[in-house]
């Protein structure tokens, strides 16, 4: 007998650009494909993202070879006036394993 599986909702709580956070904080090294697949989204978006990350302050990334190694900054403050006083760092400890 085959279970069935669920169907997922259409939305989210956390958005995207909060999504590639938490995938480039449990793992550094992963390309931008790598990102793409496990929140869902295209690798155009992912670039996007992560340059708005970057530039925000929130990540800084290094050239390593051909790859990129992503690094998040925990001090930055969250962004909407419903967050103030909570950095990254409290977002992502949150949602540790």
């Amino acid at each position: 007998m085959t279970v069935p599986t669920p169907e997922l909702p259409a939305w989210t709580f956390l958005t995207n650009h909060a999504h590639v956070l938490i995938v480039i904080s449990r793992d550094p090294d992963l390309r931008q494909r790598d990102i793409s697949y496990l929140v869902g989204i295209t690798p155009g978006a992912v670039q996007r993202i992560l340059h708005d990350l970057e530039e925000g302050g929130y990540i800084t990334s290094e050239r390593i070879g051909r790859r990129n190694r992503y690094s998040v900054i925990g001090e930055g403050p969250l962004r909407h006036p419903l967050e103030n006083g909570h950095t990254v760092e409290d977002l992502l400890r949150s949602l540790e394993d």
